[in-house]
């Protein structure tokens, strides 16, 4: 167990029965407030996530711990997540933890990388392509089809596991059905907001939640294709302007042609990214429409 950093007794305790002993931490991230470790035992593996209560961050890290188990349950009663994904949760003396499954797969940019060079046209890769690209889309269209959306799709909230499968994770900042209290949804990471999403956290005031709606996902795969594949994201701005400005641009809703950064020509692949783009959200197709267009 890392000494420096350990994951909060009270998970450990409580998780220490399912993996077995001895248990062994290995800190996964630490950041924007929060952290990640893997725990293992001889009984397999899991993701303890905990809120950092020396960050002197805005967002209430703890009170997005708890809504994320809070919306693993609804999402897991719903039949839109698996059963065996959720953990466990609870609260430790900082604030509040969150185990979930471990996951054994490559990050998207990871596991995209082959296709960025210009050497990577080749069957196996092309196939790579559309396998991720088609499963991430299953994966929405399951939670799309229980009524809600992930609101947070982007490279680093998915996995790529053995066989081009993908796997979605990081649901803390989610909007399903229903009117239960929630923390504000305000957006998630820049690069992957879609425009409408974009266009009403900057026309209202920061307490105020922003429903985003599945089109939003779709939006947020096609930006998140586009990245990993060219290497640049799909609506240009500075990185040092204020996020403010970067929003104002992805509301404007023109994204740079895919054609004069794309490192090779994938007509299927580019179709299906640039319906994604499409400005207005009616014209994008669903994500269960899309995974049958990558199908096919």
């Amino acid at each position: 167990m890392d000494e420096a950093l350990p994951p909060p007794g009270e998970a450990v305790d409580q998780l220490a029965g399912r993996l077995g002993m001895p248990l062994a931490a290995q800190l996964l991230s630490d950041r924007r407030g929060s952290r990640a470790w893997k725990l293992s035992g001889p009984g397999g593996a899991v993701v303890v996530k905990a809120n950092n209560p020396d960050d002197d961050s805005p967002r209430d890290k703890a009170a997005e711990m708890a809504q994320e188990d809070d919306h693993l349950l609804r999402l897991t009663m719903a039949g839109a997540l698996a059963p065996e994904y959720r953990i466990g949760a609870g609260s430790w003396d900082g604030g509040r933890w969150l185990a979930v499954r471990w996951i054994d797969g490559a990050p998207v940019w990871r596991a995209l990388a082959p296709a960025r060079s210009t050497e990577g046209d080749q069957p196996s890769v092309r196939r790579h392509l559309l396998t991720v690209a088609r499963t991430w889309a299953e994966r929405l269209a399951r939670m799309h089809a229980a009524g809600w959306t992930h609101a947070d799709v982007q490279p680093t909230n998915t996995l790529v596991t053995p066989g081009a499968r993908v796997a979605v994770i990081d649901y803390a900042l989610a909007c399903g059905p229903g009117t239960d209290p929630r923390l504000p949804y305000r957006g998630a990471l820049t690069h992957t907001t879609a425009p409408e999403v974009a266009a009403a956290v900057l026309s209202t005031s920061a307490d105020t939640h922003v429903q985003a709606e599945p089109p939003a996902d779709v939006w947020g795969l096609g930006a998140s294709l586009f990245w990993c594949w060219t290497g640049q994201r799909p609506v240009h701005y500075e990185d040092g302007i204020p996020r403010e400005y970067k929003l104002k641009a992805i509301g404007n809703a023109v994204s740079i042609p895919l054609r004069d950064v794309r490192p090779w020509p994938f007509p299927e692949f580019e179709e299906a990214i640039v319906a994604c783009l499409s400005p207005e959200p009616q014209d994008r197709p669903t994500a269960a429409a899309l995974a049958a267009l990558l199908t096919r």
